[in-house]
C-alpha cells in the first residue's frame, strides 16, 4: 500500500481531490495538473495512475483509496510495464509531437488490455506543437468512460485555452523549505555514503530550485552546481565590463540552453521582487539584483522575462544555446547605468 502524500506531503491537497472525487464517482475524464518545474507532478500522476488501475484499492490511515501495492495492476506499475499506462513527453525537438498524441488517440479508443482502464499522461501538455494541441483537442471532446487523461503542465507555460477549457486543473503548490530539505534528506540517505552530496550542497541545490525537491535532487547530484557557479561568474563580470559577451555567453553554453534560460528567468524574477522592496530568493545575486533595482524602473524586468520567454520559444527550433545567451546578456548589460563623460 501506498500514499503519495506521506512520501511528498505538498501533494497531499491535489492527491485527496482525486480520491475524493474518485470516492463519489466524479473524477473528470481529464485533469491538468499545474506545478512548477521539478515538484513531482510525475510522481504524483504515476500515483493516480496507481489508483486507477489498482484491482483492490486498500484504505490509508485516513480512510481514504490507496493502490493496494500488490495485485496484479499494482505489480506491472511496480515494473514499469503496465500496458493500460502510456506516458507522453517531448522528445528531442522538445515537443509532443502530432503522432504522440494520434497514438495516445488509438490507444484511449481500445480496449483496457489486463485491467478495467486506461490512464494516459501528457507530460508536458505545455510543450505540445500545434497539430498535437489540434489532435488532442478531439480526444478531449469525445472522452471516454475507460480511460482518463492527466496533462501535466509547468508553472508559467501556456496551454491553448480550448484545451484547458476541457479539463478540470488542479494545482501542486511548493513545498516549505523545510519539506523540501526532509524529503530532500531521505532521498539522498538512501545512496552510498561515497556518493551522498553534502548539507551546503543540499541546501544550495534546494535554494538554485525554487525549493523544487526533485529538480534539487537532479541539481545535487549531477554537475549544474559547478556550472551554474561559473556561469554566475561570467555573468557578473560581463555586467561589470571585465569580459566580452562571447566570453560569457561560453560559460552558459556549458550550463545548456534549457538550464540557462531558467537561471536568467530566475535573476529577473527576483530583480522583479527587488525593484518593489521584495527579497530575492538567489542570496548570492542579492547585491547585483539590489543595484541594478535601484538604477531601474521594474519594468524593465518584466521585460527580461518577456526575453526569456521568447528565447524558450526559439529553443523548440533547436535555437543556438550560445546566441541566444549573448542576446540575453547584452539585455541585462542595458540595465547597468552609463558613466556620464567629464565635462
Amino acid at each position: 500500500m501506498t500514499d503519495i502524500a506521506q512520501e511528498m506531503p505538498w501533494l497531499a491537497r491535489a492527491w485527496s481531490a482525486v480520491q475524493s472525487r474518485l470516492a463519489q464517482d466524479r473524477l473528470p475524464h481529464a485533469l491538468l495538473v499545474v506545478g512548477e518545474r521539478g515538484v513531482g507532478k510525475r510522481a504524483w500522476a504515476q500515483a493516480v495512475a496507481g489508483l486507477l488501475l489498482c484491482e483492490t484499492p486498500a484504505k490509508s490511515e485516513s480512510g481514504a483509496a490507496v493502490a493496494c501495492g500488490h495485485c496484479k495492476q499494482c505489480e506491472l506499475m511496480a515494473a514499469g510495464s503496465h500496458p493500460d499506462l502510456r506516458v507522453y513527453t517531448p522528445e528531442k525537438s522538445r515537443m509532443v509531437k502530432v503522432d504522440q498524441i494520434r497514438a495516445l488517440s488509438t490507444f484511449a479508443v481500445a480496449s483496457p488490455q489486463v485491467g478495467h482502464h486506461k490512464v494516459a499522461i501528457v507530460d508536458r501538455a505545455d510543450q505540445l506543437n500545434i497539430n498535437a494541441a489540434n489532435a488532442l483537442l478531439k480526444t478531449l471532446e469525445e472522452p471516454l468512460p475507460d480511460v482518463t487523461l492527466l496533462l501535466l503542465q509547468e508553472s508559467g507555460r501556456p496551454v491553448l485555452p480550448t484545451i484547458r477549457s476541457r479539463c478540470q486543473a488542479l494545482t501542486i503548490p511548493l513545498p516549505t523549505a523545510e519539506q523540501g530539505g526532509q524529503w530532500l534528506a531521505a532521498r539522498v540517505a538512501e545512496l552510498d555514503e561515497a556518493s551522498r552530496p553534502g548539507a551546503e550542497t543540499l541546501a544550495k541545490s534546494l535554494m538554485l530550485a525554487g525549493n523544487a525537491p526533485r529538480l534539487a535532487l537532479d541539481y545535487a547530484l549531477g554537475d549544474f552546481l559547478p556550472l551554474r557557479d561559473k556561469a554566475f561568474e561570467a555573468f557578473r563580470q560581463f555586467m561589470k565590463g571585465q569580459i566580452p559577451v562571447g566570453e560569457a555567453a561560453k560559460s552558459f553554453k556549458a550550463l545548456g540552453l534549457d538550464n540557462s534560460l531558467w537561471l536568467f528567468e530566475s535573476w529577473a524574477a527576483d530583480l522583479a521582487r527587488a525593484s518593489v522592496g521584495g527579497a530575492v530568493s538567489d542570496p548570492e545575486a542579492a547585491d547585483m539584483l539590489g543595484y541594478l533595482a535601484n538604477n531601474n524602473p521594474p519594468w524593465r524586468a518584466h521585460q527580461l522575462l518577456d526575453l526569456v520567454r521568447e528565447s524558450r520559444s526559439a529553443a523548440v527550433y533547436n535555437a543556438s544555446p550560445e546566441l541566444e545567451a549573448s542576446q540575453l546578456l547584452i539585455a541585462w548589460r542595458e540595465l547597468m547605468p552609463r558613466k556620464r563623460k567629464a565635462s
